[in-house]
């Protein structure tokens, strides 16, 4: 049930093995876990199979939780071409189900996502974990995908409301 005070925000860190997901409940200014946890394709599966099962398994989660908005981190620039290109299907599969789900998709750079968390750009992901729990008020420890799944659905709150402010000056 979404409201004018409460929403739910999905956050994604996109990947073609490992897709983190993290849902987060903002209501009445105060940020909250719903879910999170990770999307596992396995290395031994097809290519196009593990894109099907990112695909589904991003829409399911859409259909049990019913956020309003997606945040999703920008693929970065890789070393190697082939796995760039790799992540950039991974997400795409993603960005497909929050877009037949109806969601706006907001990208966020991995930099952006750290610094609104941590202060920092090239903060540590043990040091965006940590902050992730204060926000969020929660002891759990989750993988290190759904961590970075779950910071960018803080970091398009924390974002959403500062551009609410600009907006009502």
């Amino acid at each position: 049930m979404q409201s004018g005070t409460e929403l739910v925000v999905l956050g994604i860190d996109p990947g073609s093995r490992i897709t983190g997901y993290g849902f987060v409940r903002e209501r009445s200014g105060v940020l909250e876990l719903v879910a999170a946890g990770v999307v596992r394709t396995g290395a031994e599966t097809d290519f196009c199979r593990r894109l099907g099962i990112i695909y589904t398994s991003v829409a399911k989660l859409i259909g049990q939780h019913a956020p309003v908005e997606a945040a999703v981190e920008n693929v970065f620039m890789s070393k190697n071409a082939a796995t760039a290109l790799k992540l950039g299907q991974a997400r795409g599969a993603a960005l497909a189900a929050c877009s037949v789900a109806g969601l706006p998709v907001f990208s966020y750079e991995p930099t952006i996502i750290k610094k609104s968390l941590v202060g920092t750009g090239r903060a540590e992901k043990s040091q965006v974990a940590f902050m992730v729990g204060r926000v969020l008020a929660c002891r759990e420890t989750f993988a290190v995908d759904a961590t970075d799944a779950l910071a960018a659905a803080v970091c398009h709150l924390n974002q959403r409301r500062l551009t609410r402010l600009c907006e009502a000056r």
